[in-house]
């Protein structure tokens, strides 16, 4: 990655309590910070200590919800003057309308977030889904994952989104973690950081905010923290090369925000039970202190259980202020958490400083994000802008060079014109693959393998529910004894349309070849379809270490143009043009 394309870190401020860093658009001038900092300073000093409170929260806004719903948030934006808002579901066209009127009416415009690690499609179902960060992971050319973000922040821009909470940086070390899995880029603190790299400077790059998370690592837990509260025991050794390392790396990289998380660590916050996320010990001690981040920083939602379940609405936000997070996240008690920070002040628990040093960076990141002033959105047509022939181009292309061979013993690929067997298993659509592949394919369900001639060529497709990132990766029995049986007789090629993770427990050596293509959708389908008729080359490697014997690094090369110029590589993410 060239110099230029760096976002800057250090701000002044021009204020009393201390230097900020913080995002910068690219290639600004002395003179555009100079009038950066005069509109923050003048803003600051226009705003009643009940606005200035006001700045600090965003609460959610949901629009499959009903109007009561919608009417409480907008009192909220209006009476408690907060700073933000995060779209959760559904309706584009409607969030456009309510974003508009309340931008309107708000003194100091609003941030507006999204949580759209996957693309916008992860809260509005009619916009294209982008690839889960693992299949990301497996890219070799992380500047394909630059190209995603940008095209991300583009549909952010589209509706008026300022800020998209990505990307994880979370190490998944964990197979069974219920939480993060698809959500990482892998098991490998490099490519984690090489990955996430690219991801940020998509967004930013095009004036979109970043937010690195779920701080300090949400990697290695079993326990989904909407739910109840995680525990990572590691020691600090242990975080420091791991959970810790992404966020090390990606601080002095100019990246806008840090979001932490619910977990306890017992090894930075001796308190028992605390969670990172109200702990001083953490955000404070560490992440400002000790590693010197200087950029937003925003609890997780506050409205999940790990917290929630825990805490008082109100009495949580105002503990995690002072803990030391600028944002109050999906915050369910404005009102008592400004009373109960404000009492804090008065009696000299959280000094007036922290509230100026907080609002300073927040009016100044909505300075560069083009915020001092706000231009409605158009919400005609929105579905078609978030959706069309530009979004599916490109992730196909994505999907393509995620695909990972990691064996090919008798040279099955690229598909040669002769008859191939197709036995689809598991639970989900697998039409399109089929459709895809060509008319040389006979579809047999698994009940009919015995009539395959024997040493035929048969795809298996392991094909996984894609419609969250969060459902079971496990392969049933019936399928395992399927695979199993074709093996006796048959040329099996075995493509896992679902996480890598599904291979743990499956025995794979005497499957001839084995392609993971991470996701069962429309798109990665057709990308490896054309990727088996050898119109795309696969080079794709894996993001994680499944087991014993598939470990994060492994692939295959293939080129579309001869099936015998393959490699194994089990070198890892040293491909990055961002070292």
């Amino acid at each position: 990655m060239k110099k230029a394309a760096y976002i800057s870190l250090f701000i002044f401020l021009g204020m009393s309590t201390k230097t900020a860093a913080q995002y910068q658009p690219k290639n600004i001038s002395q003179t555009d910070i100079n009038k950066a900092n005069q509109w923050v300073d003048t803003t600051y000093k226009s705003l009643s200590q009940d606005e200035k409170l006001g700045q600090l929260f965003i609460v959610a806004l949901y629009t499959n919800k009903d109007e009561n719903h919608i009417n409480q948030v907008r009192n909220i934006v209006l009476n408690d003057k907060i700073g933000g808002l995060i779209l959760m579901q559904d309706d584009a066209a409607k969030e456009i309308n309510l974003v508009n009127e309340f931008q309107q009416k708000s003194k100091i415009p609003l941030m507006i977030g999204m949580d759209a690690e996957w693309g916008l499609f992860q809260r509005i179902a009619a916009a294209h889904k982008f690839p889960w960060a693992m299949t990301l992971g497996a890219i070799q050319d992380k500047n394909l994952i630059e190209q995603m973000s940008a095209k991300i922040a583009e549909d952010c821009h589209r509706m008026g989104i300022n800020w998209d909470f990505a990307p994880v940086v979370d190490v998944n070390t964990n197979p069974n973690n219920p939480i993060i899995g698809n959500r990482s880029f892998g098991s490998e603190v490099d490519n984690v950081i090489n990955s996430a790299l690219s991801y940020s400077n998509g967004l930013q790059n095009n004036n979109i905010l970043a937010a690195i998370k779920h701080f300090p690592g949400h990697g290695d837990t079993s326990t989904d923290s909407h739910l109840d509260l995680p525990v990572v025991s590691h020691s600090i050794e242990r975080l420091n090369k791991i959970e810790l390392a992404p966020f090390k790396a990606l601080m002095n990289k100019g990246i806008g925000g840090v979001m932490v998380a619910h977990l306890y660590v017992p090894s930075l916050e001796s308190g028992k039970g605390i969670p990172a996320s109200v702990s001083k010990n953490i955000i404070t001690g560490l992440l400002k202190e000790k590693l010197g981040y200087k950029g937003l920083i925003i609890t997780d939602a506050l409205n999940m259980g790990a917290v929630a379940n825990k805490y008082k609405p109100g009495e949580l936000d105002a503990m995690a202020f002072n803990a030391g997070n600028d944002i109050m996240l999906f915050s369910q008690g404005v009102s008592e958490g400004k009373k109960l920070i404000q009492k804090a002040i008065d009696k000299g628990d959280i000094p007036q400083s922290r509230v100026e040093e907080s609002v300073k960076k927040i009016l100044l990141t909505k300075y560069y994000l083009g915020l001092d002033k706000y231009t409605p959105k158009n919400p005609e047509n929105v579905n078609q802008d978030l959706n069309n022939s530009s979004h599916t181009n490109l992730v196909q292309n994505l999907y393509a060079n995620a695909l990972t061979l990691l064996k090919d013993n008798k040279k099955l690929l690229p598909l040669t014109g002769k008859q191939i067997y197709y036995v689809p298993l598991e639970e989900a659509p697998y039409q399109t693959f089929a459709n895809q592949l060509g008319s040389n394919i006979i579809i047999k369900k698994a009940s009919e393998i015995n009539s395959i001639p024997a040493n035929s060529t048969v795809i298996v497709g392991f094909h996984k529910d894609n419609s969250t990132a969060y459902k079971p990766y496990k392969i049933s029995e019936p399928s395992k004894k399927t695979l199993a049986d074709l093996t006796k007789n048959q040329n099996v090629i075995l493509n896992v349309f679902g996480s890598a993770y599904a291979l743990k427990d499956i025995d794979i050596s005497k499957v001839s070849t084995v392609l993971v293509s991470y996701e069962n959708n429309d798109d990665s389908m057709t990308a490896t379809a054309n990727a088996f008729n050898g119109k795309t080359k696969i080079w794709g490697r894996l993001p994680v270490s499944v087991n014993d014997n598939l470990k994060a690094g492994m692939g295959i090369d293939l080129n579309p143009s001869s099936a015998s110029n393959t490699k194994v590589s089990s070198t890892v993410f040293t491909t990055s043009k961002q070292q």
